[in-house]
């Protein structure tokens, strides 16, 4: 894809800057600092003239997404959220988003001084968080590169993350009974996931669930509109991606995708990887080719 550079490297590129100092006090909410960096390089994605038709689609698709993100932020305070994490590509789409908003939701008051920090609004209520709440639920035999990289990544991120290698019912059950601020949570389902086609950006689970507002900000976000805002970004992910993944699961249940194994005598190429990596996939309908369930 022209004009897009992956990097599944480690998390060099969004490195927390030096804490702000101004009049002799430190700024250091990291959070804060690291949701500024974010809102900058996504309004300067926006802001980029270009004539690729992905990239316009994506534009309108962060468009979209942002003003779910701040709806949410405007219904509920910063400890009455969490984020549904896996260290998948979708989840980290929306992570990305949701820092970025963060950075200038009129509903939060900055701790950053006015020459180094978004406008916010002065009826902001709420202070900025420290940290951001998220949930881990783990497959029953995870990936070491997955676990790996849900690690780095709420390091770097400012998550402050629960894991669970419970089923998902009994795992959200505790968490929220553990968690009893929260009333809703950001999920990274895309229309095209198993369960996602009638979803909406807000809507409750079901009856017999733990009751909460479910929030699918990329809901209607396609595969490939997903890698582009990835690499336009240059955001890190996980490397099984560049081993032909293009979902992630468990080891029991998940395996490189069929559709982008290399053909007869091309092996050698890309380190000698068997599989193309998981951008180079076109069709949403061949994403979870490479899952058994």
């Amino acid at each position: 894809m022209p004009g897009l550079e992956a990097d599944s490297s480690r998390l060099r590129t969004i490195d927390v800057e030096t804490p702000v100092i101004t009049n002799g006090t430190t700024h250091n909410n990291e959070l804060e600092v690291l949701c500024r960096q974010l809102k900058t390089r996504v309004d300067n994605f926006l802001n980029t003239p270009t004539s690729d038709p992905l990239l316009k689609s994506v534009k309108s698709q962060v468009v979209v997404s942002l003003g779910v993100i701040e709806e949410a932020l405007q219904r509920y305070r910063p400890e009455e959220l969490s984020l549904s994490y896996n260290g998948g590509k979708d989840c980290l789409v929306l992570l990305i988003l949701i820092l970025a908003s963060l950075s200038s939701s009129s509903s939060l008051k900055s701790s950053l001084p006015a020459s180094a920090s978004h406008t916010h609004s002065a009826a902001a209520s709420h202070p900025f968080p420290r940290r951001l709440q998220a949930l881990y639920i783990q497959p029953p035999l995870p990936f070491a590169e997955v676990d790996a990289f849900v690690e780095e990544t709420s390091s770097t991120y400012h998550l402050d993350l629960t894991t669970s290698s419970e089923a998902m019912k009994p795992a959200l059950t505790s968490y929220l009974r553990e968690h009893a601020s929260i009333r809703a949570v950001f999920v990274g389902t895309r229309r095209t996931d198993p369960h996602g086609a009638q979803l909406t950006f807000f809507d409750e689970t079901d009856s017999d669930w733990p009751s909460f507002m479910r929030i699918h900000p990329v809901i209607d976000w396609h595969y490939r509109e997903v890698w582009a805002f990835i690499r336009a970004l240059r955001i890190p992910y996980c490397s099984l991606y560049d081993k032909g993944y293009t979902s992630l699961g468990g080891t029991d249940d998940t395996h490189p995708n069929p559709a982008l194994r290399r053909g007869r005598g091309a092996n050698q190429d890309a380190d000698g990887q068997p599989f193309r990596p998981a951008y180079e996939l076109l069709e949403d309908r061949e994403e979870r080719l490479g899952r058994d369930r």
